[in-house]
């Protein structure tokens, strides 16, 4: 598959005489804040290439998108690449990721359940017609979701993607009254119940630590667990 545009590469700051990184982190935008915290938490020399996360609303474009990554990167020395995506609808992503040395990723089926973990399959299980926010998807909710699907265009709309809805479950990654007043308001124009539930980075960071020191990634058993993520025409099984 062949991918468009240019490949924004974001080059770490290094000390003088320090050998080029080795590490090459491939991320969707929408992790892309957490992912940096958490390479700068530990010290780690890595290089960044953030992907667009409106990609979310066209599946096969992240294949297409982590796939140029790789192909433009193949040759540039570095031993890993962490490519921080769950399978968020492209199917393809782990046949990809085995063509290309040193390509990982972070085990999971999506974002929501790298931040919610074991909470969220409880969470839908117990009411499936849960919807997921993030910081970021707080932050980014006009442009991803209202204007990015249109319901500003054709406000009708709303109605019928968000009738299987009955809670909205804001996990959030920082303390923030401005973020949890916004999502408040967003639920509030949908008629849903808002659970906030401070989890931080979730069990990204434990996994991505997994990954740059060579060991077994924590809740690996997510990749087989029973999830069924409610999107806006129904439940769906991941």
């Amino acid at each position: 598959m062949a991918g468009s545009g240019s490949t924004r590469r974001v080059i770490r700051p290094q000390a003088a005489g320090q050998a080029r990184p080795d590490t090459l982190f491939i991320a969707c935008s929408a992790l892309g804040k957490e992912v940096n915290a958490i390479i700068n938490k530990y010290g780690w020399r890595a290089d960044f290439i953030p992907l667009d996360s409106r990609y979310h609303l066209y599946p096969m474009k992240i294949e297409e998108a982590v796939e140029k990554c790789l192909n433009d990167t193949d040759g540039d020395g570095y031993r890993r690449r962490v490519v921080v995506y769950g399978h968020c609808g492209a199917q393809n992503l782990d046949a990809i990721l085995a063509c290309h040395a040193g390509a990982v990723r972070p085990v999971g089926p999506h974002c929501y359940e790298m931040y919610g973990g074991q909470d969220l399959r409880k969470a839908i299980k117990e009411v499936p017609g849960t919807y997921v926010l993030t910081d970021y998807l707080v932050q980014a909710w006009d442009k991803l979701i209202v204007r990015g699907l249109k319901l500003d265009r054709y406000p009708k709309l709303t109605r019928v993607m968000f009738a299987h809805y009955k809670r909205m479950i804001y996990y959030a990654q920082e303390e923030s009254d401005a973020l949890v007043a916004k999502a408040r308001a967003i639920a509030n124009s949908l008629g849903l119940e808002l659970v906030v539930r401070p989890v931080g980075y979730g069990d990204l960071e434990p996994r991505l630590v997994a990954i740059m020191e060579g060991r077994p990634q924590p809740g690996a058993d997510a990749e087989a667990a029973d999830y069924v993520y409610p999107t806006a025409t129904g439940p769906v099984r991941l």
